[in-house]
């Protein structure tokens, strides 16, 4: 049935359900650590929408009808800022990666709707991760057209993303094509810090040397 006007108008479709973005620290960490380094390897592609914890409604009309995933990846969408993620305003296009970082409170019922739902509404890559255990699962879309649990996650690379997903003393590895790890924004720092120390170390070597490093 065709939605009227006046019906759309009437339409609210929440942008936040009041609810914290994480449980834990060590969650919130792995969503941005996440969301960051996806944002970073698609930085390139005008055509990839990279949002956490942002309401997706999947059908016009149903605004009970949704999900929020912690990280969530669309190709063939246009970078920029979104209230949330309405799907038929986005040429229906679905995410097609999506990323749970599990917490203590979510409960199994809970993370099988999630399945569920991704399953319905053409999510092509679901993984899911427990920071606190290590444990990491994925489904992938098989020719079935169904989600179907990934046998075998050790080494995987995703389709979609490119990156290759590693278990490494219980903690997940996510390592780009460039063979870089995904970083937490600390660790980013402490590296840019390192190197500014060996840049000034070299110059100042070079200077001893006699040879003006900005001549270089």
């Amino acid at each position: 049935m065709a939605i009227t006007a006046s019906r759309k108008e009437q339409i609210v479709y929440p942008e936040s359900d009041g609810k914290p973005m994480a449980d834990n620290t060590k969650q919130f960490r792995w969503i941005v650590t996440l969301e960051g380094g996806f944002e970073a390897l698609f930085r390139d592609r005008e055509d990839v929408f990279v949002a956490g914890d942002l309401f997706w409604y999947s059908v016009e009309g149903r605004p009970d009808i949704r999900m929020a995933p912690d990280v969530m990846i669309v190709f063939g969408r246009p970078k920029g800022d979104r209230p949330s993620y309405k799907q038929w305003e986005e040429e229906n296009i679905a995410p097609q990666v999506v990323f749970e970082v599990l917490s203590p409170t979510n409960s199994l019922l809970e993370m099988a709707k999630k399945l569920e739902f991704y399953d319905r509404y053409g999510v092509e890559e679901y993984y899911l991760y427990d920071p606190e255990t290590g444990d990491f699962t994925g489904w992938i879309r098989g020719e079935d057209g169904r989600l179907r649990v990934i046998d075998e996650i050790q080494g995987w690379v995703s389709p979609r993303l490119g990156v290759r997903f590693e278990i490494e003393d219980g903690e997940l590895r996510v390592i780009r094509p460039d063979r870089q790890r995904f970083m937490t924004y600390l660790e980013l720092q402490q590296q840019a810090e390192h190197e500014r120390q060996r840049a000034a170390k070299l110059a100042q070597r070079l200077r001893e040397l006699g040879i003006d490093p900005e001549q270089i």
